[in-house]
C-alpha cells in the first residue's frame, strides 16, 4: 500500500505515496503524512469520512484538562478538512462504487499532500477528482486546501458541504467550551473556542472560493449552524469534462500565542484574524502554497543530507526524518516543548519527555543551534514545576517530571493499559520513579554549551539548571551503611521492564556526571564571572550545595565490569533473573506482544528489556568505557532486548557503528526508518515515532558519519555503510558551519562560515586543523 520510488523529475526521492486505501487502516498514513509547521499540527484523514478516521487540529502549547480526575493534553480543535461531496445525489466515498485508480502523495519537499482518485460511483458515473492541502511554513496560522471535480461520462450535479466542526474529541474528552459561530457575507465562516480549564480562547476562520475551468464563480450558498457546527452548503452543474475548483483556506489562533503575551482582547484577535484570512485568501491557493514551499526550500538547503546509496530508500528515510523534525517542532515559541508523537496524534498527550534531549534535540544542536537553545530555554521556563515536584517528593533542587506540558508540573497519567493476570489497569510507575530524565536535561544543557560555545545561554539559563538538577541528586542519593557508599534506589531506567529497581546503571552514572558538571561549572564560574555567581548564590544557596556535591560524588556507586566477563549489571538484580527463549518475541510481528503472555510483573522477573540502557549509556558517555567492555555488554544485553520502544534501534544503530559492525548498524538503521516507514500499516496510529525521527539522524551523521562531541572536541570518526558510496551533511561547531563529506577513501570538511580562525577535530584518534577545507585519507 506503500511506495517509496514514486517521484520523478525534481521529485525524485522526495515522495512519500499511498497507493490504495482501506478504511480499516487509515492511522499509518494519517500520521506519517500528517502536515504542520511547528505551531499548528494537522493529521491528514481524508477529506471525506470514514468509520476509524481520527481526525486531529493541534496547536503547540495550548493544553487543558477536561477535569480534575485526568491530566492535562493538547486539545483536539475544531476541524476544517472535512468536505463532504455528493455527485448526482450519490457521497462520494471509496467504500462505495468502484475506485478505477488511485494515489496520494505527501511531497517532502514542499509540504503538500495530493490526493488523487478516479471514481465510478455506484450508479456507473465516472468522476476525477483531486485533493490537495498544506499547512504553510510562511504564515504559521494558515492552513491551504483545494478540491477538483471533472465529471468524466456526462454532466454533473455538485453539492460541497464544507465548514468548521467543532464536535471534536480527544479519544471522548471534550475540550472546549461551546463557541460562538457566525458566517460573514455568506462566505467567511469564524467559530470562538475557550478550553474548559486553562481558558484559552481560539478563533479559527476560514474562506470558500469556486472557480470552473479556472473561471471564478459567484456562489449563494445554504448556511447552516448546528451545535459545535458551522458550515455552508453550494450547488453547482458540470458539463462532462468541466472542472470545478473548490479552495478553502483557513486560519488558526489562540489567545497563548506569542503576540498575546503581553495584552490580549478577544474581540481585536477576531477582528484582526479575519482581515488577515480576507487578505491571505486573495493570493488564493497556488500562490500561498508557492510562499511555504519557498520557505521549505530554505530549510532544505540548510539541513540536506546527501546520501548516495544503493537503495534509494535510504536518501527518502533521512529526508522523510528532516521532514517531522521540522513539522513537530515548535521553534516559534521557547515556552512549547515537543511532543512525543509530534503533532500529529493524540498518543502520550502532547506531552516532552527524554525524548527531546537525548534523541532529537543532538540534531538541532548540529543544524538549527538557535532552535536547540529554545528547547532548553523550554526546560528552564518549566524549572518552576521541577521544583515543586522535588519538594512534593521530599527532595531538593530541581526535579524533572518524566512528562511535561505547560508549567513544568508532572503529568504522567497513573493508569495504563490492561493487566492480562489481574484484569486491572496497569499502574504507570514512570511518573512517580523514572527520575534519570532530570540528569538527561543537565547532559543536554552541557551537550550545548560544548557544541556551540554559547556562554550567554549559560548565564541566563544553563548555570543554574546544572546547578539545582544536582542539588536534587545529591538529596536523592541513599546512603548505604554496609557497602559505605551512595546508592539510588527504586527507580525505573530507561528499560521500563524493570520497575522499582536499585542501583540502575544508566541512572547513577548519569547523575554522578549532573554533579560532576556542577561542581566544574561552579569552580568556573566563580573564578571567571564572580558576579553571576554572587547572583546564583544568593538564589540556590549554591556554597552549601557545592559542599554536599564535592562531599558525595566520589562515593555514588558506579556498577563496574564484572571480572569474568565484563558486563556491568543494569541494576543490582537484573543478572540474577530468569532467562527465557526470548525468539518467538523477538521476531513479534507488533510490538508489545510478551504481554499477550506475561503481565509486566512477570516480565519485570525475567532478563528481558525493553530497550538496554546500558547501551545508551555507552553512546552518551562512551569514554568512560573501552570498547572491550561495551561489546561484551552488547553480546550479553542485545539478545534480552525486544526493542520495543522505538527509541532502541537507532541507538543500538550508533553503538554497532562504533564497534565497526556497519552490516548490522545498516540494517539496524533500515529496521528504524521502518517504524513509521515500514510494512507494518498499524505501526502509526497513534501518532509518528518522534524520538526514532531524531535517532535516524543520530544513526546518520553520529553513527555513519561519526560526529561526537567528546570532553569538549569534536570527533569525526566516519565509516560507510557497504550500500553507500558516499555521504554528505552539515554540522555547527563553536558557531561555525561546516560541511563534511565521507566516502569509502576520504573525509572532506570545509568550513562555510569561517568565524573562528580555526576547528580542530580527530579522525581515527589524530588530530587535525581546519582553516578552509581538508581532506583526509582514511584508508
Amino acid at each position: 500500500m506503500l511506495n517509496y520510488t514514486a517521484g520523478s523529475g525534481e521529485n525524485t526521492g522526495w515522495i512519500v505515496r499511498e497507493t490504495a486505501f482501506d478504511s480499516n487502516l487509515q492511522g499509518k498514513c494519517e500520521a506519517i503524512m500528517s502536515l504542520g509547521n511547528g505551531y499548528l499540527g494537522l493529521r491528514s484523514a481524508t477529506e471525506e469520512p470514514y468509520l476509524n478516521q481520527v481526525r486531529n487540529l493541534f496547536v503547540a502549547g495550548t493544553f487543558n484538562k477536561f477535569d480534575e480526575e485526568e491530566v492535562t493534553e493538547l486539545p483536539n480543535a475544531a476541524d476544517l478538512t472535512e468536505i463532504k461531496l455528493v455527485l448526482d445525489g450519490e457521497s462520494f466515498s471509496l467504500e462505495q462504487g468502484k475506485v478505477v485508480d488511485y494515489r496520494r502523495d505527501l511531497n517532502l519537499r514542499t509540504g503538500e499532500l495530493e490526493r488523487e482518485v478516479l471514481w465510478d460511483s455506484p450508479k456507473g458515473k465516472r468522476y476525477h477528482l483531486l485533493f490537495k492541502r498544506f499547512v504553510s511554513m510562511e504564515n504559521l496560522h494558515l492552513i491551504g486546501m483545494k478540491v477538483e471535480v471533472t465529471p468524466k461520462s456526462g454532466q454533473a450535479n455538485v453539492r460541497i458541504i464544507s465548514g468548521i466542526n467543532a464536535q471534536m474529541t480527544n479519544t471522548g474528552s471534550q475540550h472546549f467550551h461551546e463557541g460562538e459561530k457566525r458566517i460573514f457575507d455568506k462566505k467567511y465562516i469564524q467559530l470562538l473556542q475557550k478550553t474548559i480549564e486553562s481558558k484559552i480562547d481560539f478563533v479559527i476562520n476560514t474562506v470558500h472560493n469556486y472557480s470552473v475551468n479556472d473561471q471564478e464563480v459567484e456562489m449563494d450558498p445554504k448556511m447552516a449552524i448546528d451545535r459545535r457546527k458551522v458550515f455552508t452548503e453550494a450547488k453547482i452543474e458540470l458539463g462532462k469534462e468541466e472542472t470545478l475548483t473548490f479552495e478553502k483556506i483557513s486560519n488558526v489562533h489562540t489567545s497563548r500565542d506569542k503576540e498575546y503575551k503581553e495584552g490580549y482582547d478577544l474581540s481585536v484577535m477576531r477582528e484582526t484574524t479575519l482581515s488577515e484570512l480576507e487578505e491571505e485568501a486573495t493570493k488564493g491557493y497556488q500562490t500561498l502554497l508557492g510562499e511555504s514551499a519557498r520557505e521549505w526550500d530554505k530549510k532544505w538547503q540548510h539541513m540536506a543530507i546527501d546520501i548516495k546509496s544503493k537503495d534509494s530508500f535510504d536518501q527518502l528515510a533521512i529526508r522523510f526524518a528532516h521532514y517531522h523534525l521540522m513539522v513537530m517542532t515548535p521553534a516559534h515559541d521557547n515556552r512549547f516543548g515537543i511532543a512525543a508523537k509530534g503533532l500529529s496524534g493524540e498518543g502520550y498527550k502532547g506531552h516532552s519527555f527524554w525524548d527531546t534531549e537525548v534523541f532529537i534535540l543532538p540534531f538541532f544542536i548540529y543544524t538549527y543551534p538557535e532552535v536547540a537553545r529554545g528547547l532548553l530555554e523550554y526546560r528552564y521556563n518549566t524549572i518552576d514545576g521541577a521544583r515543586r515536584k522535588a519538594i512534593q517528593n521530599g527532595y531538593e533542587g530541581a526535579m524533572y517530571p518524566w512528562e511535561s506540558a505547560y508549567t513544568g508540573d508532572e503529568v504522567t497519567p497513573v493508569w495504563g493499559s490492561v493487566d492480562i493476570v489481574t484484569g486491572e489497569a496497569t499502574k504507570i510507575w514512570s511518573g512517580f520513579i523514572e527520575q534519570h530524565i532530570t540528569s538527561d536535561i543537565a547532559y543536554a544543557v552541557w551537550q550545548y554549551y560544548e557544541i556551540t560555545g554559547d556562554e550567554d545561554f549559560m548565564n541566563q539559563y544553563g548555570y543554574e539548571m546544572l546547578f539545582d538538577t544536582a542539588t536534587f541528586w545529591t538529596s536523592r542519593l541513599e546512603w548505604n551503611d554496609e557497602h559505605q557508599r551512595y546508592h539510588i534506589n527504586q527507580v525505573i531506567g530507561p528499560d521500563e521492564y524493570k520497575e522499582h529497581v536499585d542501583n540502575n546503571a544508566f541512572t547513577n552514572y548519569m547523575a554522578y556526571q549532573n554533579i560532576e558538571l556542577a561542581i566544574k561549572y561552579s569552580e568556573k564560574l566563580a573564578t571567571e564571572n564572580p558576579e553571576l555567581f554572587n547572583q546564583l548564590n544568593n538564589v540556590l544557596n549554591l556554597e552549601s550545595a557545592k559542599e554536599k556535591w564535592v562531599d558525595k560524588i566520589d562515593k555514588i556507586y558506579l556498577p563496574q565490569p564484572r571480572e569474568e566477563d565484563l558486563v556491568i549489571p543494569q541494576d543490582d538484580t537484573y543478572l540474577d533473573k530468569k532467562i527465557i527463549d526470548l525468539t518467538k518475541y523477538k521476531n513479534q510481528k507488533h510490538v508489545g506482544s510478551i504481554f499477550e503472555d506475561y503481565n509486566l510483573e512477570q516480565v519485570n522477573d525475567m532478563q528481558i528489556s525493553k530497550q538496554a540502557d546500558i547501551m545508551i549509556l555507552f553512546y552518551l558517555l562512551e569514554n568512560k568505557f573501552s570498547t572491550e567492555v561495551k561489546r561484551a555488554n552488547w553480546n550479553y544485553y542485545e539478545p534480552k532486548t525486544l526493542h520495543d520502544s522505538s527509541l532502541s534501534l537507532s541507538s543500538h544503530c550508533v553503538l554497532a557503528a562504533d564497534m565497526d559492525d556497519l552490516s548490522l548498524s545498516y540494517e539496524l538503521f533500515q529496521r528504524a526508518a521502518q517504524i513509521d516507514l515500514g510494512p507494518n500499516m498499524k505501526s502509526s496510529d497513534h501518532g509518528m515515532h518522534t524520538a526514532s525521527i531524531g535517532g535516524l539522524w543520530q544513526g546518520v551523521v553520529c553513527g555513519f558519519g561519526g560526529v561526537r562531541m567528546l570532553g569538549g572536541e569534536l570527533r569525526i570518526d566516519s565509516k560507510l555503510p557497504e550500500n553507500w558510496d558516499e555521504l554528505s551533511f552539515p554540522i555547527y561547531w563553536k558557531g561555525d558551519r561546516l560541511k563534511v563529506r565521507v566516502t569509502k577513501t576520504d573525509i572532506s570538511v570545509t568550513n562555510e562560515t569561517k568565524k573562528q580562525p580555526q576547528t580542530t577535530f580527530t579522525v581515527h584518534g589524530k588530530p587535525y586543523v581546519l582553516e578552509d577545507t581538508l581532506t583526509i585519507n582514511i584508508n
